[in-house]
């Protein structure tokens, strides 16, 4: 039985999945579904409407429509994921259309995923725990960027998932244990397609589970193949050689060391240009706070320690004999949430240390009330309901709060009507938000000027003012022209790569038709 009292059993035990069984509802398992829908879906019309990074969000809107017209990752344009969320997304928008909300409901769909993960793996401690754990979660994933459709939100929902269903297969038995481990394992495989450098918290977890438990190989292994589809269609494609080149070699070698922060961050100021941008017209927060750099410095150490604290006490509850399925949940997929902390350490500013705290600290708040209910804290429910609440709302409230709460708050608030939305940038029916108005209208201004001289098929090259220095790239405009073929393989610019001696990018200016510089950046 869990903490809440509830008999159904939760689904990581065996139980059904409370949406698609009448039988498992109960009134604890509506009304905390009930409140977890309200929590997300508070900002979702804010952030549809919210300004979007003109780079990361850009390229996830051309990327994928490009791979539908032919154009191959790491040969024909950088790329420095995995090409499973381009194709997939090339799907999703052959069916949609490519506009910006529709990638941005996918993105909805993938922070959906990681937040019902979450919930059904700190379900074993009851409903209340389980909605504290996925609001903490949610405020994790829907705040350091958006609804972006980004590769690593879907890394994260697919490999959850993918630990939720391996950890329901030990209840059951026969076929559905096998088909169980195959779904698992193709889940797995998918989140490396994905993103390949969550294989290490893939292989710390699901793979220190299935060493132990010893499911049937075939299985398992048959699961991750098919799910590495895209992956072995694009080796083929692409080859081995610039793969390797664009997955591995680029994005760990060459770039890193442009892209890299200090660990831990400065104490006395912020270190990370776009965190220093954002921060310079931040979003209103009355309840005493303390300065931004202050809790970037000590939200990476709460992060680090947090990270190694899951695992290393669920390691000691099992090594006092507990067994039970709520030490399973916080031994392995605490693993994971370790696992994925490099992800944090090569960059630590609000937004990777949110995509890495987004699976930990969820499941330092089942930890916590699993610590107050060993330790008799006390005979009443509700009373370590409360202690548990309040001890998570006082972190975030203390360590956090601007990367977080603020945002959240900020996007509600725009979502009933007190505040404004952004600047947005439109061509015909394709916009994008951006939250300076002198940026959005020097967008504009350059948007009509291209759009009276440009033909379809004209080369486009978009960049920085200063072409030496390529620190940044306004993919978003690639977005407003479809018609426009882009003129260089470095349409995502970054230091080191697009400005390294031998990258081929003055070959790409001079093939160019057409070039937008912005010293915006």
């Amino acid at each position: 039985m869990s903490d809440d009292g509830a008999t159904h059993r939760p689904f990581v035990t065996g139980g059904s999945l409370h949406l698609l069984d009448p039988r498992e509802w109960s009134k604890r398992s509506i009304a905390s579904l009930a409140i977890l829908t309200v929590f997300v879906l508070l900002p979702v019309r804010g952030l549809y409407r919210a300004t979007g990074s003109s780079m990361e969000e850009g390229f996830m809107l051309v990327f994928p429509r490009l791979v539908g017209e032919g154009w191959v990752p790491n040969v024909d344009f950088l790329h420095l994921y995995g090409p499973g969320s381009l194709h997939v997304l090339a799907g999703w928008y052959t069916l949609f259309g490519d506009a910006l909300e529709v990638q941005r409901t996918f993105g909805l769909l993938q922070h959906i995923g990681i937040i019902t993960a979450l919930y059904a793996l700190t379900r074993v401690w009851g409903h209340f725990v389980a909605l504290l754990s996925a609001v903490v979660a949610g405020l994790m994933v829907l705040t350091p960027i958006g609804l972006s459709a980004l590769a690593w939100h879907g890394a994260l929902a697919l490999a959850l998932w993918a630990l939720v269903i391996a950890l329901r297969a030990r209840s059951l038995d026969g076929r559905a244990q096998c088909w169980a481990i195959a779904t698992a394992g193709f889940l797995a495989g998918m989140a490396l397609s994905f993103r390949p450098d969550i294989v290490l918290g893939l292989a710390v977890s699901l793979g220190v589970l299935w060493w132990r438990v010893r499911p049937d190989w075939r299985w398992t292994f048959g699961g991750v193949a098919v799910g590495l589809i895209p992956m072995w269609a694009h080796l083929l494609m692409a080859g081995i050689p610039a793969s390797i080149q664009g997955m591995i070699l680029d994005p760990v070698f060459e770039l890193r060391p442009g892209r890299e922060l200090p660990r831990p961050p400065s104490f006395s100021h912020i270190d990370g240009a776009l965190q220093f941008v954002a921060e310079l017209i931040p979003p209103w927060w009355g309840p005493p706070a303390m300065s931004a750099e202050k809790q970037l410095f000590f939200w990476f150490w709460a992060v680090v320690i947090v990270a190694i604290g899951g695992p290393l006490y669920a390691w000691r509850i099992r090594r006092r004999g507990d067994r039970s399925v709520q030490s399973d949940v916080l031994l392995y997929a605490g693993l994971f949430g370790l696992g994925i902390l490099p992800q944090a350490m090569q960059r630590p500013d609000s937004t990777h240390l949110a995509w890495v705290a987004c699976v930990s600290w969820p499941l330092a708040t089942a930890a916590l009330a699993d610590l107050l209910r060993r330790t008799n804290w006390s005979s009443h429910r509700a009373r370590r309901h409360l202690t548990t609440a309040g001890v998570v709302t006082l972190v975030l409230f203390v360590i956090c709060p601007f990367f977080t709460l603020r945002h959240y708050l900020l996007h509600t608030r725009v979502s009933v009507g007190n505040l404004p939305v952004p600047h947005v940038v439109e061509r015909g029916d394709r916009r994008f938000w951006f939250g300076d108005p002198v940026a959005a209208d020097a967008l504009r201004s350059a948007v009509s000027a291209l759009e009276l001289v440009a033909e379809e098929g004209d080369r486009l090259l978009v960049g920085p003012a200063d072409l030496s220095r390529t620190i940044y790239s306004d993919v978003a405009i690639y977005y407003l022209f479809p018609e426009l073929e882009p003129a260089t393989y470095y349409i995502e610019m970054d230091p080191g790569l697009a400005n390294s001696e031998g990258s081929g990018l003055d070959e790409d200016v001079s093939s160019a038709d057409y070039l937008v510089l912005t010293n915006l950046w």
